[in-house]
């Protein structure tokens, strides 16, 4: 593929009016992209009633007080069993981190739940999103050129903050776009 420029490492903005309901005011951060497919994590989107706490517990893990309360995200509609922790690449797991963007990585180990508890060793922030949404070769690009999808930059506090009900807004406005004004249709011109 000629010219192909990654996307990793930026945020994925849902224009009005997107035909997949599950992408309705999703901002998704793309972790992968290349020729072939692209895996991002949705970051608007809470678990219902699940916290850090009951996933360890869940895995019979121990389950230290510092999970109670942190939540979980849903991070999209593949694989909704697996998780994957995002984190800031101050805490790397040797073996199963993948950096993908300057101050951001993703671990999908037992490892990396536990250093998000982990206070004084573990990553600065962190979130665990189970599933993921997923691309298949040219897919994101075609969606792209049918202006299904925004790009932005990516800002650490929008990543990992607990606001999930204004993240689609704030997003469009770090990009200078008022909601008010975005249609429902999209196409090409």
């Amino acid at each position: 593929m000629n010219g192909f420029q990654s996307l990793a490492g930026r945020l994925l903005v849902a224009m009005p009016g997107i035909s997949d309901p599950r992408f309705e005011h999703a901002v998704i951060l793309l972790c992968v992209h290349d020729p072939d497919q692209a895996m991002g994590l949705r970051l608007d989107q809470p678990a219902p009633e699940t916290d850090l706490r009951s996933v360890l517990l869940g895995l019979e893990m121990p389950a230290p007080d510092a999970a109670e309360g942190r939540p979980v995200r849903v991070g999209g509609p593949v694989d909704k069993s697996r998780g994957f922790v995002l984190h800031t690449d101050d805490w790397m797991s040797e073996d199963s981190s993948i950096a993908f963007t300057s101050g951001l990585a993703l671990t999908a180990t037992r490892d990396a739940l536990i250093a998000m508890t982990d206070l004084v060793s573990g990553p600065r922030r962190s979130a665990l999103h189970l599933g993921y949404a997923g691309w298949g070769e040219g897919q994101l690009e075609d969606e792209l050129g049918e202006n299904v999808w925004l790009t932005a930059d990516a800002d650490l506090d929008l990543i990992f903050d607990g606001d999930h009900e204004t993240k689609w807004s704030r997003a469009l406005t770090a990009i200078g776009v008022d909601a008010a004004w975005l249609s429902s249709q999209s196409g090409r011109a």
